[in-house]
């Protein structure tokens, strides 16, 4: 039997085991666009829960694994930071109740953890860390025929997650054809093998300092975890809260059962009170008289993908340590029937979400992801009954979405914009007239007006469809497609401009960013004015942002 003692040591095992070679996994990436720390979210989103267990001192399974559970929901930072956050969830809704646990309760345990990270991505994509979770899960599901050691059904575990991390490569053709293995599997096998040396023989292993670069001659680690994009196979995304009847008993799983008949991209999440539905479906109708069997309907929205051409999808990835994190924010009571939590990085973009009504600017953006509790503390601090947040990074979204569960005095909206000039078009149409789930719907068809274009830098020597790409490379990205290589960021950003500015387009605006000296922006301007201005209205502001030299807004 493993006691509680043993699955904190073990947690803080796993914790130190990925926290020393998380730079390994962040600078070895595909995609060569600065934002390779799948290991640094992950490593800070299990930290949190080593240091939380190191204060508390919990007794038994149950409370520790229920306190690294509510650490890590906390601390999620990125997409595979908040899948990993999920898996543990998972294994303390396994392990409730329990003062010590058997092989077959962690096993148990584990398959929780594993359906609800599932369950949580709008397309699961095999080829990642969902697929290494679980074939671990499932060997050591089989494996409790014959054993009930927890010690030795976890080795079992450990071994079926690194032939699967082996196999990512033949799952996902980007894998393959860079000859590497995905990161965000990588790192929870690393937890994983943490733990095992817990649980089979007593030893935690030391956190260390990485090994120089030179010093790294294998495993080679990319992800692919983040990309969850989805082909629109029906035409209403419905989404929908049930109100509980107590006197219902029938079983939330058979409304999951039966909206997989209807549709697809499900998310549903259930406890005593309310039922939450995500579906996409022809027949939006149906899903809902199938939801009232359970309760009232609480708040309904039905939106036509297919006429909208595409929805913001939900996604996330990124965390900078060197970022200074502000002086806590004040609790304020909810007053104000509307606020606004933006997510942004630069004093002038700071500014103007500030100016455009965001009372709590978030610092982050790409490779600096906030924790989901950096964005509950924004959302606590705005005096409002509703709050809408703006991710405004796709690897922000899913951390974003864990504060609405957790903001209990107050309602948090989710805008999912994608991109900074997505969330300041969002901002520009909000309505205080209007309701939110009508606000929502406009804010979000401002942002799919809108074609973002970004100038940056190569991080690392990479190969991209025909283009090889050497590490410094001025790159430039339409929508987040490489398309431009240049060797000055105002040269790729002509070129991109170009390629994305059509007769159908009436405004830009240009944001340029920290390493952008204002001769450097005043000659850009003046370039887009020769070239554009009888075609485009031109608008320029000083972002102050990092790792973008410019950010620009087509529409």
């Amino acid at each position: 039997m493993m006691n509680g003692e043993t699955l904190k040591q073990a947690i803080i095992s796993g914790a130190n085991n990925i926290s020393s070679i998380k730079a390994r996994i962040n600078d070895l990436n595909i995609f060569p666009v600065p934002d390779g720390d799948t290991g640094t979210n992950m490593s800070m989103t299990i930290v949190a829960a080593a240091d939380a267990l190191r204060e508390a001192e919990p007794a038994d399974v149950a409370a520790v694994s229920k306190m690294t559970a509510s650490a890590m929901l906390r601390g999620a930072r990125g997409n595979s930071g908040v899948i990993t956050s999920l898996l543990f969830r998972g294994i303390a809704k396994g392990l409730e109740g329990k003062a010590e646990a058997s092989g077959s309760d962690l096993i148990y345990a584990l398959g929780l953890g594993v359906e609800a990270a599932y369950n949580a991505v709008t397309k699961p994509t095999e080829g990642t860390i969902l697929t290494v979770a679980r074939m671990g899960y499932e060997a050591g599901l089989e494996a409790l025929e014959t054993e009930d050691d927890p010690a030795v059904l976890w080795e079992i575990v450990c071994d079926a997650a690194l032939e699967a991390l082996e196999l990512t490569p033949t799952m996902l053709p980007v894998l393959k054809k860079a000859g590497v293995v995905d990161a965000g599997g990588k790192g929870i096998l690393t937890i994983f093998e943490g733990m095992l040396s817990v649980l089979r023989d007593g030893v935690v292993i030391e956190l260390k300092e990485e090994a120089e670069d030179n010093e790294i001659e294998d495993d080679f680690f990319r992800s692919a975890a983040a990309e969850f994009d989805q082909v629109i196979n029906f035409t209403y995304c419905t989404e929908f809260i049930v109100g509980r009847n107590p006197e219902c008993e029938e079983d939330p799983n058979e409304l999951r059962l039966y909206l997989e008949t209807i549709g697809d991209s499900i998310v549903m999440v259930a406890d005593d009170e309310i039922i939450k539905v995500h579906v996409h479906t022809e027949t939006p109708g149906d899903a809902l008289q199938r939801g009232l069997t359970y309760g009232q309907l609480l708040t309904v929205k039905i939106e036509n993908m297919k006429e909208q051409h595409r929805k913001a999808k939900e996604e996330n990835d990124k965390a900078k340590e060197k970022v200074e994190k502000k002086a806590e924010l004040a609790f304020a009571e909810p007053t104000d029937e509307f606020g606004f939590v933006a997510v942004a990085a630069g004093e002038g973009l700071t500014n103007l979400f500030n100016e455009l009504g965001c009372l709590n600017v978030v610092s982050g953006g790409q490779s600096m992801n906030p924790s989901t509790d950096d964005i509950l503390e924004a959302v606590l601090a705005t005096p409002a009954k509703r709050v809408f947040v703006l991710p405004n990074n796709k690897n922000i979204l899913l951390a974003a979405k864990q504060t609405v569960a957790l903001a209990e005095d107050r309602e948090v909206i989710i805008v999912p914009t994608r991109t900074i000039p997505q969330g300041l078009s969002a901002m520009l149409v909000f309505d205080p007239d209007c309701d939110a789930e009508t606000n929502v719907e406009n804010m979000m068809q401002a942002a799919k007006n809108v074609s973002t274009g970004q100038v940056t830098f190569a991080a690392r020597d990479s190969e991209f469809g025909a283009r090889r790409i050497k590490e410094g490379e001025i790159i430039g990205l339409d929508n987040g497609k490489l398309t431009v290589t240049s060797s000055s960021p105002n040269k790729a950003l002509y070129k991109l401009a170009k390629s994305m500015i059509n007769k159908e387009m009436s405004f830009v605006t240009l944001i340029s960013g920290e390493g952008v000296s204002e001769e450097e922006a005043a000659s850009a301007v003046e370039m887009l004015e020769n070239k554009f201005a009888d075609q485009v209205d031109i608008t320029y502001i000083k972002g102050d942002q990092p790792i973008y030299y410019y950010i620009f807004s087509v529409e």
